[in-house]
């Protein structure tokens, strides 16, 4: 009895390691437990209009298990490979995830993307499908939706960055122009996406329709060249059109996330002797919204022509630098906004220019602004300093922002400077001979000016206090009093 007994003690403190092992592996196997119901971050994933060709930007949503053990999930699309919709597992690409681990109180990333055919329709189609998750005996889902829009690509040569929208037939075989210069006419049925530059050329015209919708890509922008023709929303020359529908120019990023991008393209630059007509439309986010100014290589600068930039009606905002940069040329602006603007709302450098019931409001909040909304001077920046004659009038206008001074006329060079502010609101700590009738460093008293809303509440002191003017009508097409409001809105 004593040597079994002694045998069996020996050989169970043989085997008592392994079955501490064997106890402390059982003890610490994962447990699974799929009969759990999964979380997820959002129940559907949206996107904003997407150009069909384009791909969309890529969304991302959590999987969250909120259990105390290990899940195991298969994930798929359900519109498999036909799906307009692609999407990624914690970094793998596919349509079928099988088994996919999710540790307790832990989550997985799926991102997803969304690239849409054409139909050829002019309106906006919806776009949906789902992500399905199933988790032992529970079956969930993820809504997938977007909007697909058609629209006309203009896409410009690689090598030139630039593609002519509106110019001479060139024959293929001499490469020479031929034919009669073109007139060409943008309608509101479907948006236009921008690739580069959209070049007008010499003496032949574009006409934008109103409620024409222009989206720019990255660095891409509006060219009218030398000699050209650009005729923007209700114009003049487009006197059928409805006030009600503004012309849009922006950047191709609908995303909410890209409202803080103030660079997503170039903007709309205008040449010497191009006639250019802007009226009812709105500019954003661009890095410059409209620059004017000579096409020269050189600072031997003869400007001779007589051309005129006019625009009216419009709103110039978001911009990561100057609204509107003008130097050497002709312009006249009525009944227009400019606001949030990275460097100078309105730089004006030489030239003539007829400034009627502007509202300049300048609050840029990303970065420092070291120069005013408002800077008016004879020397031209831009070309080392050119000194060339400026004159610049100002009538009932609005001029603010964050600044202590937001308007500053520097004369330098030789060359004459004329200026005057005739009734104006200025944010200014100086006190000019420039300045007649001015009221200085008052609140204008906005609607909501965080939100670009420049409308006028009841008593505001501009009411009532512009100079009598032939500009019968307001930015939005109201009547002004007699005599009017300073600024672009007239209060009702």
């Amino acid at each position: 009895m004593t040597c079994i007994s002694h045998r069996v003690s020996v050989i169970y403190l043989y085997l008592l390691p392994i079955f501490i092992c064997l106890s402390f592996f059982v003890s610490c196997k994962k447990h699974e437990n799929n009969d759990v119901l999964l979380k997820f971050s959002t129940p559907i994933v949206k996107f904003d209009t997407v150009f069909t060709t384009v791909s969309s930007v890529t969304k991302l949503f959590t999987v969250h298990n909120r259990s105390n053990s290990e899940v195991s999930t298969t994930i798929y699309l359900a519109g498999n490979n036909k799906s307009y919709f692609s999407i990624n597992v914690d970094g793998e690409s596919g349509t079928y995830f099988k088994n996919v681990k999710i540790p307790k109180k832990d989550s997985i990333f799926v991102f997803v993307k969304v690239n849409i055919n054409p139909k050829d329709e002019n309106n906006p189609y919806l776009i949906t499908d789902s992500i399905v998750f199933i988790t032992g005996t529970n079956t969930q889902d993820v809504k997938l939706l977007a909007y697909g829009q058609d629209a006309h690509f203009i896409v410009a040569d690689p090598s030139k960055g630039f593609k002519v929208v509106a110019g001479l037939p060139i024959d293929q075989e001499t490469g020479l122009p031929t034919g009669y210069k073109q007139h060409v006419t943008w309608t509101k049925e479907r948006p236009y996406v921008i690739y580069g530059w959209a070049v007008i050329d010499s003496a032949c015209s574009l006409t934008i329709e109103p409620g024409t919708k222009v989206y720019f890509h990255h660095n891409s922008g509006l060219w009218a060249y030398r000699y050209s023709e650009l005729n923007v929303g209700f114009t003049d020359l487009n006197p059928e059109g409805i006030k009600e529908e503004p012309v849009l120019f922006r950047g191709d990023r609908l995303e909410p996330w890209y409202d803080k991008d103030y660079a997503q393209w170039n903007g709309i630059w205008i040449n010497e002797g191009a006639e250019v007509e802007i009226t009812n439309a709105i500019i954003t986010h661009a890095r410059t919204g409209v620059q004017i100014n000579p096409y020269v290589t050189d600072v031997n600068i003869n400007i001779t022509v007589n051309s005129l930039v006019t625009i009216n009606n419009t709103i110039i905002k978001n911009t990561e630098k100057c609204g509107v940069w003008a130097m050497f040329l002709n312009v006249e602006m009525t009944n227009c906004v400019i606001a949030n603007n990275g460097a100078c709302s309105l730089q004006l450098e030489g030239g003539k220019y007829k400034m009627k019931h502007l509202t300049i409001v300048n609050q840029f909040m990303q970065a420092e602004r070291k120069v005013p909304a408002c800077y008016v001077s004879n020397v031209v920046s831009a070309y080392k300093d050119l000194s060339y004659e400026i004159k610049a009038e100002f009538i009932n206008c609005i001029i603010t922002g964050r600044n202590e001074s937001e308007v500053e006329v520097i004369k330098k060079g030789a060359e004459n400077l004329t200026a005057s502010f005739q009734n104006c609101l200025l944010k200014t700590k100086n006190n000019s001979d420039y300045f007649v009738d001015c009221l200085r460093n008052e609140d204008p008293k906005f609607e909501a000016q965080d939100k670009l809303d420049f409308r006028l509440k009841s008593g505001s002191p501009v009411i009532g206090k512009g100079k009598p003017t032939e500009v019968k009508e307001d930015i939005l097409y109201k009547t002004r009093k007699n005599p009017p409001d300073i600024g672009a809105y007239e209060s009702q």
